[in-house]
């Protein structure tokens, strides 16, 4: 074989089942419909859905005066099992486990937790893949592109068919911090308190130019077919495009140091007969985690979701970020991981500086990692504490 020829099915270990379906949900994940039978969900952005359903899922109890409930909020491939182990339809226990439970830093003997799937999710809230009303067929390219604020306004749906007329705090870290901040700016009676972690007012350049160089990996997949691959059975799908953004995203969700202490120059294959295709270590990590995703998210989903980020805004039709700002009435904790190359310190500096200005109650904290962006998902040796103190002093 050629140096340069690339391995058979070196990277296309790709889902056997085909074409992405939704699974059979897990027994503990809960669903409500917030849109349909005559009542049609308005996007920001134009346009509307005529049926809008959420999934979500919930810990410990909610107390007589609904003034306990504590809202958890999702990053981009994240899901509503934030805590809680694996099961049937659910293949890896809670994202944020190590921190939602009782006695942890978000204590269920305390809080009523509830985290839900997001707008254009693909595990159980209406997305992409989801049947469309008209024809029983998955929306596809038909679905229309969404904002972080119509998350958020599914979720105040969904609060008030849980009865919850505001939260005791609302958390969120990365794309949940973007959903937190919103909830303050657009439902300021309704926030007890808000942390906010790894995340920003606004996305920077730098984040669109990633989102953007991802969606493309996943549109320029031949087998996208203009996001109408549900039917393509057996192999069908982008499923080597949507491997590839997450290659790409995986390398500024961590760090320089967190790759070279993990790695260093290590290979898996012998590197003395200099073929293209024979990889070092991190290249095989790339791998694993393109097809790990790639077994679990909707590529589409991918795309709409991705597009959410890079529209965020807070000032946004409101008349910059200080006016938006100005509407926050609530304690805030805004949490930044020191080598987070992608949501950069500078931005919850910036973040901590405006609310500070505003005149808000505001602390903000520093969690020391070298593990990048992925830190708020790692460091909860950090976090706990961080987390635990702020919650239980707003619970006082």
């Amino acid at each position: 074989m050629s140096p340069l020829a690339q391995p058979e099915n070196r990277f296309d270990d790709i889902p056997s089942s085909g074409a992405w379906r939704v699974g059979d949900p897990p027994a503990w994940r809960q669903f409500l419909r917030v849109a349909g039978e005559g009542r049609r969900f308005a996007l920001e952005g134009g346009g509307c859905l005529d049926e809008v359903d959420v999934a979500y899922e919930s810990w410990g109890t909610l107390d007589a005066e609904a003034s306990n409930a504590v809202l958890v909020c999702h990053a981009l491939t994240g899901d509503a099992h934030a805590a809680g182990p694996s099961g049937p339809g659910q293949a890896a226990a809670g994202w944020w486990d190590d921190l939602i439970g009782p006695g942890k830093a978000i204590d269920t003997d305390q809080f009523y937790v509830v985290c839900a799937n997001v707008l254009g999710g693909c595990q159980g809230t209406t997305g992409p893949a989801s049947p469309h009303p008209d024809d029983g067929e998955p929306y596809g390219s038909r679905f229309p592109i969404v904002s972080v604020r119509d998350t958020v306004r599914t979720q105040a749906a969904l609060a008030d068919a849980l009865g919850i007329r505001r939260w005791a705090a609302v958390v969120g870290g990365s794309v949940g911090g973007m959903q937190a901040i919103e909830w303050a700016v657009m439902y300021p009676d309704r926030v007890g308190s808000m942390i906010n972690i790894a995340s920003a007012v606004s996305a920077s350049p730098l984040q669109i130019g990633w989102s953007m160089v991802g969606r493309l990996a996943i549109v320029q997949d031949p087998k996208w077919s203009d996001g109408n691959y549900y039917d393509q059975g057996i192999g069908g799908g982008p499923h080597l495009g949507l491997m590839l953004a997450r290659r790409i995203a995986q390398l500024h969700y961590r760090s320089d140091q967190s790759f070279a202490d993990r790695f260093g120059r290590s290979s898996v294959d012998r590197l003395d007969s200099f073929n293209l295709w024979d990889r070092f270590q991190i290249e095989s990590y790339l791998d694993h985690h393109g097809q790990k995703l790639a077994k679990r998210f909707d590529a589409n989903t991918y795309l709409v979701l991705n597009k959410a980020m890079d529209l965020h805004d807070i000032g946004r039709g409101r008349g910059g970020y200080e006016a938006a700002i100005a509407r926050i009435s609530c304690p805030s904790l805004v949490v930044s991981v020191s080598s987070d190359a992608l949501y950069t310190p500078r931005q919850q500096r910036e973040l901590h500086k405006l609310l500070t200005e505003a005149g808000a109650e505001v602390c903000f904290e520093t969690i020391e990692s070298d593990h990048g962006h992925d830190g708020f998902l790692i460091e909860f040796d950090q976090l706990e504490p961080v987390l635990g103190k702020f919650l239980a002093k707003q619970a006082r």
